[in-house]
């Protein structure tokens, strides 16, 4: 069976390099432990000697593997070596760390317009409501008002303006 325990910590670029395709096996299985960003950077001066095909291909194997925090600190040690000059790490491993926040940032932008137009749908149909109670002169207690907009349920909302025809009393419409 293949597992952490069985796979070797490799930290050293030069081991790495001697046996890429187990030091890509030593990310995968180390890179969230205590040694994981040793073990992770030496993966990738390894991958530096493969074809440009292979190496993202053994990149994103490790970079899949890695959890948040070990993500945040290699993109950090990336930056840190494009800032001083040490390019140790094959191009495209900046690029696909960019293109990787890039997707987060687009998905948190996708989220947030999803959560909007929910909300959005949310209030005109609140709106709507309160418009016909108001149309139909069936008043309103405060604690029907705050029960209608603190409503946060499509179906609930529709059913109950679906029952303001037929309803004398804003109680009716709100069972």
């Amino acid at each position: 069976m293949l597992g952490p325990a069985v796979v070797p910590e490799i930290t050293e670029p030069a081991d790495a390099e001697a046996e890429t395709e187990l030091a890509v096996l030593s990310a995968v299985a180390h890179g969230n432990g205590p040694n994981g960003l040793a073990v992770v950077e030496a993966a990738l001066v390894a991958l530096g000697r493969l074809d440009q095909e292979h190496a993202m291909v053994y990149f994103q194997l490790i970079w899949n593997a890695l959890r948040e925090p070990m993500r945040q600190a290699l993109e950090a040690l990336v930056m840190e070596r494009q800032i001083e000059g040490e390019a140790t790490f094959p191009p495209f491993v900046q690029k696909l760390i960019d293109r990787g926040k890039l997707e987060g940032e687009l998905k948190g932008m996708r989220e947030g317009e999803l959560k909007g137009m929910r909300e959005g749908e949310l209030k005109g149909k609140r709106d709507t409501l309160l418009r016909l109670l108001a149309r139909a002169g069936m008043g309103l207690t405060e604690d029907e008002s705050a029960r209608i907009r603190a409503c946060t349920d499509v179906a609930t909302l529709d059913r109950w303006i679906d029952n303001v025809l037929g309803a004398k009393t804003a109680a009716e419409v709100l069972s």
